[in-house]
């Protein structure tokens, strides 16, 4: 599957399905040209992912959502939860790595713990 580009507005349907990974990036860049084929390869090895990338030029309102403040930032998304985040170009096996951890996600221990969170945080 090769890599989509990610807007506002198409950014909820593609988050809230399955696992995602995003790529923010820049033209002007330069880690960013470096990582681009990295993912790119990557989306091409693992059709059952969506990769996409959001130009933090382009969707301004994303990146500040987000609190990008470097790039390439990569964050993965699993069910509609952020489970990873990091500024910074990786290699292809990092990635690799990054995507096999997110697969072995136990997602159900994982919304208990936010939901704990979240009562404890409303308590205070």
């Amino acid at each position: 599957m090769a890599t989509i580009e990610v807007t506002e507005k198409n950014f909820n349907d593609i988050a809230d399905k399955g696992i995602v990974l995003l790529d923010f990036w820049a033209t002007w860049c330069p880690p960013c040209k470096k990582f681009g084929p990295i993912f790119e390869t990557a989306s091409d090895k693992h059709e059952d992912i969506t990769f996409g990338k959001i130009d933090t030029d382009a969707e301004q309102a994303l990146a500040q959502g987000f609190d990008i403040t470097s790039i390439p930032t990569l964050m993965a998304i699993r069910d509609g939860i952020v489970v990873f985040a990091q500024a910074g170009a990786i290699p292809s096996p990092a990635l690799e790595d990054l995507i096999r951890q997110v697969r072995a996600l136990d997602m159900d221990a994982i919304r208990a713990e936010l939901s704990e969170e979240l009562k404890n945080a409303e308590q205070s």
